[in-house]
């Protein structure tokens, strides 16, 4: 599968655009690769699709920001899959607004000025925990949300059954109103939604009793996630058409998936490195030795060089956490400390005595700036 364009490439504006820059791109685009301007055209129909996606994300704040931010990893779902899973009805329904109320396109003949209003559901926002392990590697979870879902008795349509409808006589069917204005510049007309129908078309002669005509009821749904790796505190991932189903068998809102971080006892996440504070004895870290400490896959065992001073870091490299946009991966840094004992045997105390009176045991000049140099650091 071919990797997705620039959101801002696709529509030819730049990272700092405006919103009424993006929507005057995106309409000069649906305008040039409309299909009705280009009959049979598969390319110009997947470039119709792929602008709608574009606009769709880069159209709205919140998905914007997001996507600024993480890519495409960012907004997966979204744009409710127009390459794939949403028809060419969808997008109209969805953007016929940008074009004045809906898409009519004057000479053409493809008779979408007539399209009758889609219904969408709203958006579902839920927050789901994670391990630091969890988001090192990504992880499948099932999770249960009360939600609305259509319908089964009467699928989604809200009338008893299919005679249960009659044609709206305000519109006839169209979902539309036209009407004629005198203004000083000559005769105007504006095309608003029917007010009497919605913009369905219809009217239900009788509703379903199960939803009282709304086609839609509360209820659990169990919903699997694929949270990818390298996920952060606060990112939000969104799941097109995974949200709250829309009334009379519209289109679905989007699952919108919070991400939460649980604390690890050991471990402190930056970024996507590791962070884990290693306290030493002083015997180890004037000996050298081997000390096993945690990790993002278990235990393992690191060497410790004799004369390890306090504030040296260890660099695991690879063992952090991987870039959501396939970057890389992060490094495991171990902080060293020193451990000084609150409370020691008369004996251990002799024995440190005699070491303080060696010259083996003074720090030389050196020695102290290159320990001091490690503290400015990590105060910096």
């Amino acid at each position: 599968m071919a990797a997705k364009r620039d959101y801002y490439e696709v529509l030819e504006v730049t990272k700092t655009a405006s919103y009424e820059e993006i929507k005057k791109a995106y309409r000069k685009k649906a305008i040039q690769y409309h299909p009705d301007k280009n009959p049979g055209d598969k390319a110009a129909e997947e470039k119709f699709k792929e602008a709608a996606e574009a606009y769709e994300i880069l159209g709205n704040e919140d998905k914007r920001r997001r996507y600024d931010q993480f890519g495409h990893a960012g907004v997966s779902g979204s744009s409710g899959g127009y390459g794939g899973g949403m028809t060419m009805d969808d997008i109209f329904s969805h953007f016929g607004d940008i074009f004045g109320g809906h898409f009519d396109f004057g000479d053409f003949s493809s008779g979408r000025s007539s399209q009758q209003r889609v219904n969408r559901g709203a958006d579902l926002r839920v927050k789901v925990k994670l391990t630091l392990k969890e988001i090192a590697t990504g992880v499948e979870k099932k999770i249960k949300v009360k939600k609305y879902v259509s319908c089964t008795h009467c699928h989604g349509t809200g009338a008893e059954d299919s005679k249960a409808y009659s044609t709206c006589s305000s519109c006839r069917g169209s979902g539309y109103v036209t009407r004629t204005m005198s203004t000083i510049l000559g005769q105007m007309q504006t095309t608003t939604i029917c007010n009497t129908c919605g913009g369905e078309g219809k009217i239900i002669t009788k509703k379903c009793p199960h939803c009282n005509g709304e086609g839609i009821v509360r209820d659990d749904d169990v919903i699997t996630l694929n949270i990818p790796a390298g996920v952060a505190e606060g990112m939000q991932l969104s799941m097109g058409g995974k949200g709250n189903a829309a009334r009379r068998g519209g289109i679905n809102g989007d699952l919108l998936v919070v991400v939460e971080e649980e604390p690890h006892p050991e471990l402190i996440r930056d970024q996507n490195d590791i962070i884990y504070n290693l306290l030493l004895s002083f015997p180890t870290a004037a000996l050298g030795g081997t000390v096993e400490i945690p990790t993002l896959e278990g235990k393992a065992k690191i060497k410790i060089e004799p004369g390890t001073q306090p504030g040296k870091v260890l660099r695991l490299r690879n063992k952090g956490l991987p870039s959501l946009n396939s970057y890389g991966t992060g490094d495991l840094l171990i902080n060293i400390a020193i451990y000084v004992p609150e409370s020691m045997t008369k004996e251990q105390k002799e024995t440190l005595e005699k070491m303080e009176s060696s010259t083996n045991f003074q720090p030389t000049q050196a020695v102290k700036e290159k320990i001091f140099s490690r503290f400015r650091n990590i105060f910096e």
